[in-house]
């Protein structure tokens, strides 16, 4: 038998050059075929429908941990991680993900490579091991991920909700999965977990309840005979998808004020009500309309007022947690300490927002404009990776009929009624309140089982919201005005010189102008960098800290101004940078320069407004606050960095320079910033040369032009760049602290191997090496050793300084046995290294040029490379083909030299850096470790600015104006 090929016509954006067809194969797998002739990389996504609302009691993760298993090997593929080897190697990736009602599986990998590929991933499916020794080792991969999650707000506050529900709903269960519920448990009921997993498999996965995207190269006909091929064989078993049980929430879980312990600083208030699932009105979208006004930031908002009054630094409103059967409706608020005080009026004006939504009625004008953004959004829309594109259809194929299956749930039918009936169901009535904090330490009397968050419930009646509501602040509320930043022109321009490398544009003493035209994506966007060089910015802890605090203001002063620019596709943003501030602009770009003006025009006319100071003061000081609740992995990376990168300031002096600040200390500050400045500059996409110039001359006269100019030129000797120690060879230098949360149990271990220089050779060495040993490190150190969830080899790249870390956290092993663990790997790599056979080499070579050869998919992906070059100061914008020139060239032996001279455990010119974090389970091993400092050829760094300021630098590869490279 062969495939039923339905002839339905797909929609698609008209922009679109890709071809789809719908199949069902004889076992009635559902299947999308996508092919795309300019692609690079093939991907695939079965999305199986069972989840973690199938979990059988007493078995809570199951659904998450057969996701884990099933990657490990099948009958006609037995050798454990073969899979994961085989993609790694051609250049792919490869992962899953489990939710309530579905299970993902994904990959994408080289094009030549694609149908070994497709039948290793369709065997998950046919026949999988799922073998007893790889059990027990990854329900300890499960509990490791479970346990990074504990202590993290958005995981405690989300089971939370679950636990405030009905108990025999599947929503009310724990869904990760970990050592107690996937081991001690089921063994104390005298279950056996391998067997309970292959029951749940039988039971669960069929043909029936797949459905799969296939993207490729190859035309449509040819991808079909792939698929059949390898899909085939998956039995079907004719089972029915799980039924949700109607809504979680009955009338007890309604009405409620719940009053949560967060771990980190900051407040949130989460207003949330039960609704009917919109998807079955997806073409209707009410709760995106409703979303739209509820979490609209222009004039007369509800967030325009709340930000006005001091209360909030964001909102966002929209439809949260749902499925077919139910869904929730949620406004989160992060509160200020000033709105903390003010939740009772916050919920009020809320509710008087929603009783204005109800008296305007429902208004067809916002509707078909919002339906236009959403369209014109829809036909100029980015390419993305297969894979991701491949997932995010495979995860909808089962919501919507066939022609709908790209389109999705964009609003397109005004029926007000829909959008009412929703609106009717935000009622104080049906209310579920959320007020997360630390102030409520101490206050509460019950405890959430699975995450041990601390909260407290009182129920709070209608009548009580209706008091908050009668007793708000009489405020001027209103729906918005029509958006004026919809682009209305979205011609392209006519490129005369097809330019393949950004060109130096314009120059002057104040500025710097890269231009590159798009070529390759034709869609009506640009892509615009300013970056604003100002020595003044980062002399200290309290320069560095106010150039921030005046970013943040930047973009809190546009919040009313700007809003509706990225409603309309247009995004901007201001960010503290290591050398002063940069603006960014992305989107169509017919209104581009009326965005970027206005930009120019807050930051020349810049003010600083006591009140909007201190609310960001207090957001800036929590963020650093919260530094220390990161997970003890990122506290590690920083620490390298720290060490690395001379000239940063440590957060814990920012964070003792803060509080002491004022208002008056950035208006003094401000000024002194911008008097001494450079701007470098790219546009880049669908502006011709002369517009891009016009744009920059005239940021140039705001600034550097007039009697009294705001900033002038810099000297040659101002262009200053951060650079990076240059570590000794032959030298450990070790670096060992004690995590800041010692609640966190985990540790930490960050292993970087300095190298070199930018230098193309050298650099496709180093990646080939990491290409070839990412996997079986990963394989190693987690399948194997199971020393932690989070385990990985990459190359890092420290403003052109080349070289790779090992990344591992644990509360399986302390810091120093886990470097052990990365030396021993180290060594038993090396004869695998020596020992790989010709072919398999360049196997890897040739997925190294494949990769390296893949176009980019976006304007934005463009820009981002041609950016890096640009503020590194190498400028090799033909780095690709440079890179795979030289990699044609490297030979078997060079990579084995290169292993031996800077990688090898003891190799000559081996430079290698140590952090290790230790957690709260290993403070005993901590003490330990700093009486252990005699080993030798090794560093031990106890003061990091001491040991900086002893070390030689690289120079740096980005000079000033007079060493411009060209």
């Amino acid at each position: 038998m062969v495939a039923r090929k339905e002839e339905v016509e797909i929609f698609k954006p008209l922009t679109d050059n890709r071809g789809y067809r719908r199949i069902v194969l004889p076992n009635a797998l559902e299947v999308l075929i996508i092919t795309d002739p300019d692609t690079d990389k093939a991907a695939a996504s079965m999305d199986v429908s069972v989840g973690n609302f199938s979990d059988p009691d007493g078995l809570e993760g199951l659904a998450h941990f057969l996701e884990h298993m099933l990657f490990y090997a099948s009958e006609k593929y037995p050798l454990e991680d073969s899979y994961s080897k085989y993609i790694a190697e051609h250049g792919g990736m490869t992962n899953a993900f489990t939710s309530s009602e579905h299970t993902n599986f994904f990959f994408d990998v080289n094009n030549g490579c694609f149908e070994e590929a497709l039948d290793r991933f369709a065997q998950f499916f046919i026949k999988p091991l799922m073998s007893p020794d790889a059990t027990l080792r990854e329900i300890k991969a499960v509990d490791s991920e479970n346990q990074k999650n504990i202590l993290s707000d958005a995981w405690r506050m989300s089971q939370l909700q679950k636990h405030l529900c009905a108990k025999g709903h599947p929503y009310h269960k724990f869904s990760t999965g970990s050592w107690d519920t996937l081991e001690v448990g089921p063994k104390a009921k005298g279950l056996d977990t391998r067997d309970e997993l292959i029951k749940f498999y039988e039971k669960n996965y069929s043909a029936n309840l797949m459905h799969l995207v296939v993207y490729g190269k190859e035309s449509l006909d040819e991808i079909q005979s792939l698929v059949e091929k390898k899909f085939e064989g998956i039995r079907n078993t004719q089972l029915s998808a799980f039924h949700v049980p109607g809504h979680p929430c009955n009338p007890e879980h309604l009405q409620i004020l719940v009053k949560a312990v967060k771990i980190e600083q900051g407040d949130t208030l989460r207003i949330i009500w039960p609704i009917t699932p919109t998807v079955r009105y997806y073409k209707e979208g009410p709760t995106r309309y409703l979303g739209h006004l509820i979490g609209h930031e222009g004039e007369g908002s509800l967030f325009s007022v709340l930000r006005t009054l001091g209360w909030a630094t964001s909102l966002f409103a929209g439809e949260g947690d749902w499925s077919y059967e139910f869904s929730f409706f949620e406004v989160v608020i992060d509160l200020t300490d000033a709105g903390h005080d003010h939740m009772r009026d916050i919920v009020g004006l809320l509710f008087k927002y929603i009783i204005l939504l109800q008296k305007s009625g429902v208004q067809k004008w916002i509707f078909d404009e919002l339906s236009a953004i959403c369209e014109t959004g829809f036909h100029y829309q980015d390419k993305i990776p297969p894979s991701d594109y491949v997932v995010g259809i495979a995860s909808s194929m089962h919501l919507y009929p066939p022609e709908d299956w790209l389109v999705a749930d964009l609003p397109r039918k005004f029926v007000p009624a829909t959008i009412q009936m929703v609106l009717d169901e935000l009622t104080p009535d049906n209310v579920r309140i959320f007020w997360e904090s630390k102030k409520f330490e101490g206050s509460t009397g019950m405890v959430e089982p699975w995450y041990g968050t601390a909260y407290s419930v009182e129920k709070i009646a209608g009548a009580t919201i209706q008091q908050w509501v009668e007793a708000a602040p009489d405020v001027n509320l209103h729906l918005p005005s029509p958006n004026v930043f919809i682009p209305t022109d979205l011609a392209l321009i006519d490129v005369q010189e097809k330019a393949k490398f950004p060109v130096l544009l314009r120059k002057s003493p104040f500025s710097r102008l890269w231009y590159k035209p798009d070529t390759m994506f034709l869609t009506p966007k640009a892509y615009v960098k300013i970056d604003f060089n100002c020595p003044q910015s980062s002399f200290s802890p309290e320069a560095e800290v106010l150039t921030d605090i005046f970013a943040r203001l930047l973009m809190d002063y546009l919040t009313e101004e700007a809003y509706d620019a990225r409603v309309a596709g247009l995004y901007y943003g201001i960010d503290h940078t290591d050398a002063g501030f940069q603006v960014t602009v992305i989107g169509y770009n017919h209104k581009m320069r009326i965005l970027v003006e206005a930009i120019v025009g807050k930051i020349a006319q810049f003010e600083v407004k006591p009140d909007r100071f201190s609310v960001i003061k207090e957001m800036v000081i929590k963020d650093y606050q919260n530094f220390k609740f990161q997970q003890p992995y990122e506290q590690a990376m920083y620490y390298c960095s720290l060490i690395i990168e001379d000239q940063s300031w440590p957060w814990s002096e920012q964070l003792e320079v803060l509080p002491h600040l004022e208002a008056d200390d950035l208006a003094r500050f401000w000024p002194c910033m911008l008097s001494k400045a450079f701007l470098e500059c790219y546009v880049a996409g669908n502006m011709q040369p002369d517009e891009a110039e016009s744009m920059i001359q005239h940021i140039e006269d705001v600034f550097f032009e007039g009697p009294q100019p705001k900033s002038k030129p810099l000297f040659p000797s101002q262009h200053l760049r951060y650079r990076i120690v240059k570590l000794q060879r032959d030298i450990n230098h070790f670096y060992h602290t004690e995590g800041l949360n010692q609640s966190n149990e985990n540790s930490a271990l960050v292993h970087y191997i300095q190298v070199h220089q930018d230098d193309f050779r050298l650099n496709v060495i180093l990646q080939l090496f990491v290409l070839i040993a990412k996997q079986p490190a990963f394989y190693q150190l987690r399948t194997v050793e199971q020393l932690g969830y989070i385990t990985s080899l990459s190359r890092r790249n420290y403003s052109g300084i080349q070289g790779v870390h090992f990344v591992v956290q644990s509360t399986i092993k302390d810091p120093a046995q886990l470097d052990s663990r990365v030396e021993a790997f180290l060594q038993m790599f090396e004869s695998k290294l020596c020992e790989m056979a010709h072919d398999e080499f360049k196997s890897n070579v040739n997925a190294l040029i494949d990769m390296k050869l893949e176009k980019n998919k976006n304007l934005v992906e463009e820009s981002s490379i041609n950016w890096g070059e640009i503020v590194c100061g190498t400028l090799k914008f033909d780095r690709m083909e440079s890179e795979v020139a030289a990699l044609r060239e490297v030979t078997q032996q060079e990579l084995i030299d290169f292993f031996n001279k800077h990688i090898k455990v003891g190799a000559p010119h081996r430079k290698s850096l140590r952090v290790q974090v230790y957690g709260g389970l290993h403070s005993a091993e901590f003490q330990a470790a700093k009486c252990n400092t005699g080993q030798p050829q090794s560093v031990y760094i106890n003061d990091i600015f001491s040991f900086r300021r002893s070390q030689p630098l690289y120079g740096s590869l980005r000079g000033g104006f007079g060493h411009m490279k060209l």
